[in-house]
């Protein structure tokens, strides 16, 4: 049994663990559901219209584009890296040259807001959708020394993951396939203001200090306790970025 564990591990170290695709798709698109339901009609309108550029595409649809699309140019665009116990944000120690989500969505909310180019302004909401989604999964602001849970190894019902893949999917589909859709619960949430003056490095430093709770981190094995103490974080995480993109998404196409 000993060596069995000893191999798993070992075979697990493997697989790339590079920041994984945060919330995974239904996450990110439980997410732009959610802001599309939210947006005011000057916001609504320029969104469709820029849309209209890729016929059939919506704020859902487009949600993981950026991961289809990530290179090692944009990967880390995605997330930024804290050093453990620390998560007062320092530009110039965790974002070198800007490369980090704080500074990409920043930098592409300007492009959404003032570029006069159509194809550029439907690139950049392509990335916020996904950003803004990324920025608000704990992980995606977490500890570098692990990447971001990444190289944290664990077992879940009996399967091999690690903490980030636990968060962006395995605790979705644990959830669903006991309870259902999240999406709908998620929108019956009471409304919560939209923050249309949020910033990245505010909800980054927010994300940090979910990882920095006692007992993030779930020694080896995630259990059913794991997920009762998690729960309502992980829907308040997904309704909240939902809520701030829609706020986002008005404020820099508002007339």
């Amino acid at each position: 049994m000993k060596l069995l564990s000893t191999l798993l591990a070992a075979a697990l170290a493997l697989i790339p663990s590079v920041h994984a695709h945060a919330w995974g798709v239904e996450g990110h698109q439980i997410i732009a559901a959610i802001a599309q339901s939210q947006l005011q009609p000057a916001a609504a309108k320029e969104v469709q219209r820029l849309l209209a550029l890729e016929p059939g595409a919506t704020l859902v649809s487009i949600s993981t584009w950026a991961d289809e699309h990530r290179n090692p140019a944009t990967a880390p665009w995605h997330y930024v890296n804290f050093p453990k116990g620390n998560c007062q944000y320092v530009p110039e120690r965790d974002c070198p040259d800007g490369k980090c989500v704080v500074e990409a969505i920043r930098k592409q909310s300007d492009i959404l807001q003032f570029e006069a180019n159509d194809e550029k302004r439907l690139t950049a909401l392509k990335y916020l959708v996904h950003l803004v989604g990324d920025i608000h999964q704990p992980l995606h602001a977490g500890w570098g020394e692990d990447r971001g849970g990444n190289s944290y190894q664990l077992q879940a019902f009996m399967r091999g993951s690690n903490l980030h893949a636990w968060w962006d999917t395995g605790m979705i589909k644990y959830l669903e396939e006991q309870e259902g859709p999240l999406l709908p619960v998620l929108q019956a949430h009471k409304p919560m203001a939209m923050l249309k003056d949020w910033k990245p490095e505010a909800v980054a430093e927010e994300s940090c200090r979910i990882v920095d709770q006692e007992g993030f981190y779930p020694g080896r094995l995630v259990d059913v306790g794991y997920i009762e103490r998690y729960r309502d974080t992980l829907g308040q995480r997904l309704h909240t970025a939902g809520m701030r993109l829609a706020g986002l998404l008005n404020k820099v196409l508002q007339p």
